[in-house]
């Protein structure tokens, strides 16, 4: 049974050319000219990918892959963005709005293509724990790959893919310094320029789920100008960090509450 992909597109030219070319290469090609049409499809045809474009009549491209994430139905479907809008804000807000790949036009259809199947193998990746030497976990860590989700200080986290992905990269090489180079190669399968917004996107991601204070991570580190390094702590040190991730949890719930809280009279 081939892939299914639902391309979102409303120029009819560059709709026409991607879907022959990616039918051409053996995927089964939906397509939609605008975001009500191309979520009703999503939800239809359940496709195993979506390449999405951002500027779209009705409802624009960001806005609908929020839709696409917040909906159970659709939230685990890979999504490739194509955009004119090469800036790093813009995409810093493609990755923020639940993007798995982004890539700007115009684009050759060869990249387009090795994009596509990495992304659809990256979700189809045989299961983790498969090869003896394969570390899954290490002091409070534990990855749960059935689930993409981590035991975080006996917690359970959920993850994104992608996030998933990325710390599972870095368990592998713990306490060294993982290139960004190999971080590209290793989680978005293939080597494109040195894309570093891509993985500072969902770094932050990552410390905002596992770090007790995002601005000042202690365990996802940062080597300026080398790469990323989890350090992760063992024996008595791991009651005394989660003495401190369990109050900045409640220093948050705290803070949530008051800002809920009805002015008074």
């Amino acid at each position: 049974m081939k892939p299914c992909i639902l391309l979102i597109e409303d120029d009819k030219d560059m709709r026409e050319l991607v879907s022959g070319h990616l039918e051409h290469t053996g995927f089964d090609v939906q397509s939609a000219e605008d975001g009500i049409k191309g979520q009703a499809l999503a939800l239809q045809y359940n496709p195993d990918l979506i390449v999405l474009d951002l500027m779209l009549p009705k409802v624009d491209g960001l806005t609908l892959c929020q839709r696409l994430r917040r909906d159970e139905r659709t939230s685990g479907i890979p999504i490739l963005m194509l955009t004119a809008l090469a800036g790093t804000k813009d995409k810093v807000s493609g990755f923020n709005s639940g993007a798995d790949d982004y890539l700007t036009k115009p684009f050759d259809l060869e990249e387009l293509q090795v994009r596509v199947k990495a992304l659809l193998r990256r979700t189809d990746r045989a299961p983790l724990g498969t090869n003896h030497q394969e570390i899954l976990s290490y002091g409070p860590l534990t990855l749960v790959p059935e689930r993409f989700e981590v035991i975080w200080f006996d917690d359970p986290v959920r993850l994104t893919h992608l996030e998933f992905e990325l710390l599972h990269c870095l368990l592998q090489r713990h306490g060294q310094t993982v290139s960004p180079s190999l971080i590209l190669k290793e989680v978005w399968g293939y080597e494109p320029d040195d894309d570093i917004e891509t993985i500072r996107v969902h770094v932050r991601h990552l410390r905002t789920k596992l770090e007790p204070d995002p601005r000042k991570p202690r365990f996802i580190k940062t080597v300026y100008g080398a790469g990323y390094c989890l350090e992760l702590p063992t024996g008595a040190k791991i009651k005394d960090y989660q003495a401190i991730l369990l109050k900045s949890r409640m220093d948050k719930e705290i803070t949530q509450d008051q800002a809920t809280e009805p002015a008074s009279a």
